[in-house]
């Protein structure tokens, strides 16, 4: 079993900045993915950025340039950096991750990978 608790929601201005973190406690397995989802009132949980265990991200097209994913490795937790936040990020997003093995070293999380482990989600919330 693998625990995640996410932090740094909160409240921001358009423009501004946030920086979320996901705290892994809990089973540790080797070449997995994690990654950032969110969910806004009314629509469909979707991937933000996925994370590899050597390091490759992945971004939503809707978030890159903006977003920087990345892994406090020797913590065990993976951060979120959100600039230029707009009101669509309004979302309370999740952390994730995978107990499945990747094969391939240097490639990207596969889009169908299977996050069965999750956070319990953190609100933010971008206002005009």
């Amino acid at each position: 079993q693998v625990h995640l608790v996410e932090s740094g929601g909160g409240s921001v201005q358009a423009g501004g900045s946030l920086t979320l973190s996901c705290s892994a406690s809990g089973d540790r397995y080797i070449r997995t993915c994690m990654a950032w989802f969110r969910q806004a009132p009314g629509k469909e949980r979707e991937a933000v950025a996925t994370f590899t265990f050597d390091g490759i991200p992945t971004y939503a097209e809707s978030v890159k340039g903006r977003f920087t994913i990345s892994k406090d490795n020797a913590k065990n937790t993976l951060h979120l950096r959100m600039n230029s936040l707009k009101p669509e990020d309004t979302a309370v997003y999740y952390c994730a991750s995978g107990s499945q093995w990747l094969a391939k070293v240097g490639t990207a999380c596969p889009a169908d990978y299977p996050y069965i482990y999750w956070g319990q989600g953190t609100q933010v919330t971008v206002s005009e």
